[in-house]
């Protein structure tokens, strides 16, 4: 089966610094480090490009190459949060990174990305809260409680300042978390994250308790309103559950369908056996999608400190580059990686993420001092 192909079509890259006061370098210091991320990010392109030549000359045999992380249906590790139990993969030894995954997935879905990072990091996966293996737990769902999950995952668990790399609602997450506890955070991936920069010209939005105010509200329109999401949301969980509606979903966001395959399709459908998922389903749908204005990305990015580097699926139907593109102009101390996959570009184009990550993670560690900065130009 021939692997995805995602190859780094263009890279752009910003040497400026977006910190606090007395945190930016000045005069020597800055061009010197100017310097350093200029040939820091040509080899993040040289490195992906490389990639993409060793992968369409032997396609297959890569794949195939490729360790994958083993499925267990039971589960790996769990940690309790809040009374609730949440589930997580940890591998390898050094410096952490931590794997947040979008909406509907699991730590499996970085199934090709953990055995590699692990050869040289320590690696956590966490499942979200009413995701994954972890608790489908009853409760208000919106942003923060995630933000909350992840942040004390970092205090509790990693117990280190870490890399956190985040793909579609998990990237949003990252953000967020990055933004509340910056102490903890040593850096930011974002893989085709979700999330909206805010509209200016957008009306004011109506506070719920003044729509609820009346009786007639309160007492009739309201419980119709329930009634008849719970009916629509639950016919559309039955439906987005069923094996060949998620197989067609994600064949529909990958550019290279190869590897939407039962491993795939097992590591989402499974947690939909819960009792709970139902509920939970609904309670995503209708509150936390529907509710999302509050905390946008520019009022993140407008809080963010440490370094950022976009990995995106250029040909995404959901999030296109655009995206990147706006978050990038927004953000001065930013590097991005254009890859041609869909949303998933870690478990479609695993090698060239693998490669362009690890090049970056390279880039911060010289940077930083956490270790002697060692030749990293060649290709992986």
């Amino acid at each position: 089966m021939p692997v995805a192909s995602a190859s780094a079509a263009a890279l752009r890259s910003s040497s400026g610094r977006h910190c606090g006061a007395g945190s930016g370098p000045s005069g020597g210091s800055r061009f010197l480090m100017m310097q350093r991320r200029d040939v820091v990010t040509k080899g993040i392109a040289l490195t992906a490009c490389s990639s993409l030549l060793a992968s369409s000359n032997g396609g297959a045999d890569a794949q195939a190459a490729l360790e994958r992380l083993p499925f267990k249906a039971d589960g790996y590790s769990f940690w309790t949060w809040r009374g609730r139990r949440i589930h997580y993969v940890e591998q390898g030894s050094g410096q952490p990174i931590v794997l947040i995954h979008g909406f509907g997935a699991s730590a499996f879905h970085w199934r090709y990305n953990i055995p590699e990072l692990a050869k040289k990091y320590k690696v956590y996966a966490v499942d979200l809260l009413g995701f994954g293996w972890s608790e489908k737990a009853l409760v208000e769902y919106d942003a923060t409680i995630w933000m909350e999950q992840v942040s004390d995952f970092l205090r509790e668990v990693v117990q280190s300042p870490s890399v956190l790399v985040g793909n579609s609602l998990g990237g949003f997450t990252t953000l967020f978390a990055a933004t509340e506890v910056p102490e903890l955070v040593r850096g930011i991936v974002l893989l085709n994250s979700a999330g909206q920069f805010g509209d200016p010209n957008a009306p004011p939005k109506v506070d719920e308790a003044e729509e609820e105010a009346s009786a007639l509200t309160r007492l009739v329109v309201k419980p119709i309103k329930v009634a008849f999401q719970k009916v629509v949301l639950g016919l559309l969980f039955w439906q987005a559950k069923q094996p060949a509606r998620v197989e067609k979903v994600l064949k529909s966001v990958y550019k290279d369908p190869s590897n939407v395959d039962d491993y795939l399709i097992t590591s989402i459908t499974a947690p939909t056996a819960d009792p709970n998922a139902g509920e939970v389903y609904y309670r995503l749908m209708s509150r936390f999608v529907a509710n999302q204005t509050q905390y946008t990305l520019d009022k993140l990015l407008g809080k963010l400190s440490c370094p950022l580097l976009l990995l995106w699926g250029d040909l995404d139907p959901w999030v296109g580059p655009a995206k990147a593109a706006q978050i990038h102009k927004f953000y001065a101390n930013s590097t991005v990686v254009n890859l041609q996959a869909g949303h998933c570009p870690h478990d479609e184009a695993p090698e060239q993420v693998n490669a362009a990550l690890l090049q970056w993670l390279g880039s911060l560690e010289e940077e930083t001092g956490d270790k002697p900065a060692e030749p990293s130009l060649q290709a992986v």
